[in-house]
């Protein structure tokens, strides 16, 4: 009973952690514009790059790779949840990597 009171507690703050990056807009940091815009070089059409796929679940992991981080050097263990968490949020990283692999087709 306990342990399914953990599962259920890690898997709403993973949902809750992926819900809150899909969405939130990503938005270009306006901080470095400069205010008189200079002429950029055309990019060659044959070296330009696509947009970089599924941005969202790039930085879903990256957002779980710093929780985990931040529990693991944590000075308590979050009411004896640490482990656990630690545990399911490492599965949800795996879990999303193997997403990534999958969309190269």
């Amino acid at each position: 009973m306990k342990t399914r009171i953990l599962i259920a507690f890690a898997l709403v703050a993973l949902v809750a952690a992926f819900a809150y990056t899909a969405s939130t807009p990503a938005a270009p940091n306006k901080a470095n514009t400069s205010a008189v815009p200079t002429a950029a070089p055309q990019p060659n059409t044959a070296t330009a790059t696509a947009a970089e796929p599924h941005p969202e679940i790039r930085e879903a992991i990256a957002s779980l790779r710093r929780a985990k981080e931040h529990m693991e050097h944590a000075a308590h263990d979050f009411g004896g949840h640490r482990v656990e968490a630690i545990r399911a949020t490492d599965a949800a990283i795996h879990q999303l990597e193997d997403c990534l692999k999958y969309d190269r087709d």
